[in-house]
């Protein structure tokens, strides 16, 4: 059985593992990464969501925790001047490639909905249907060892569910304010206020335009005399 999820992750820490999964699948010849370049895919404007700013400090404290949870790893080669990083986040959950590409994507760009994750795993793997990449998120839900993933319920405005991920624990959604009940009196005099205050401003506005007819008015009757 795959291993329990470790404990919850926070934004920074999503933010550098899944920098390093997809940096690992889409540019292989370049991983493991440097500080500097794993600081500059974790703020990537493309790509994110959020977008983030992160200093190689906030990065080296993330992956310390990640190295602590077994999930990420420094490499000291004797062909390199500098330390190297990587992560071990498929070892950790025993994933393959399908599951760690959507779950990259839920780490880096937030919920999202089935047809997303279809189109923004392209590079790293290719669900063949619709079907294929929902039955996979579904299994990430229903994992024995502990959901990796949660299908949210449907948001007001939006025609398909989302998925998140579980990473950073149980994910917290908006509350949709309910407006108040305007009592039926106090809408009237609502309108009532906002009647009489568009009737003083164009009061205002006519006595200004008279004003200067008869500033002009003047001004012409002096230039005749």
């Amino acid at each position: 059985m795959p291993p329990a999820l470790p404990s919850p992750l926070n934004p920074a820490e999503v933010r550098v593992l899944g920098s390093l999964v997809e940096k690992d699948i889409t540019t292989p010849d370049y991983y493991p990464l440097t500080l500097n370049a794993l600081t500059n895919a974790c703020n990537q404007s493309s790509n994110r969501d959020p977008v983030m700013s992160l200093s190689e400090h906030d990065v080296v404290r993330a992956l310390d925790l990640l190295r602590e949870k077994k999930l990420a790893f420094m490499f000291q080669g004797a062909e390199s001047r500098v330390s190297k990083y990587g992560h071990r986040f498929c070892e950790s959950f025993e994933l393959g490639r399908a599951e760690t590409s959507a779950l990259c994507v839920l780490m880096l760009r937030g919920p999202q909905t089935v047809g997303e994750v279809r189109g923004r795993t392209g590079r790293m793997h290719e669900f063949a249907s619709l079907e294929e990449a929902e039955a996979l998120l579904d299994g990430l839900a229903a994992r024995p060892a502990g959901a990796l993933v949660s299908k949210l319920p449907r948001q007001p405005g939006m025609k398909e569910q989302r998925y998140a991920h579980l990473l950073g624990g149980p994910v917290s959604l908006p509350v949709a304010e309910t407006p108040l009940r305007v009592e039926p009196a106090v809408a009237a005099v609502r309108m009532e206020d906002e009647r009489l205050a568009r009737l003083e401003a164009e009061v205002a506005s006519l006595k200004l335009e008279a004003a200067e007819l008869r500033e002009q008015f003047a001004s012409l009757k002096k230039q005749l005399e």
